[in-house]
């Protein structure tokens, strides 16, 4: 690729303030600026879900300071890929942009023990999206 710009990923579900937050803050820790990472809500809540900060904690990332985001068409626009997370028709579409469907439950109302598969998950499969789309190079190389 010559394009040295970094691909950039929106994840999007509803309230912003858990599924969505868990994998923009995973794909930030494990993409080391490899990849640009925004998240938005097509309905945000107030703040982050208390279970998901402490959920994320326990594995040494901070998402305490995040506050939900309301999806934009800028946002959709600005990004190569679009991660969708249980927000059904409210996602814009647009052509050119690489759309997944992440079918993951909804951690709102539940306590740290029911998140901490769901974010054991979506780090599972933050990993194997990074590893398709901003493989680390060998060392040296950049």
């Amino acid at each position: 690729m010559s394009d040295t710009t970094p691909p950039s990923v929106l994840f999007v579900c509803v309230h912003n303030a858990g599924r969505s937050q868990m994998a923009a803050a995973f794909l930030t820790h494990l993409g080391g600026g490899r990849v640009q990472v925004r998240s938005a809500g097509s309905a945000p809540a107030d703040a982050v879900n208390p279970s998901v900060v402490a959920a994320m904690a326990e594995v040494g990332i901070d998402v305490s300071a995040e506050v939900p985001k309301v999806l934009t068409v800028e946002a959709v626009q600005a990004s190569d890929v679009v991660i969708t997370m249980g927000c059904g028709d409210t996602c814009p579409v647009f052509p050119g942009k690489r759309y997944l469907d992440w079918q993951l439950p909804d951690p709102a109302g539940q306590g740290v023990e029911a998140v901490r598969p769901l974010r054991d998950d979506i780090e599972q499969r933050i990993r194997g999206l990074l590893d398709e789309i901003a493989p680390e190079g060998p060392e040296g190389q950049g």
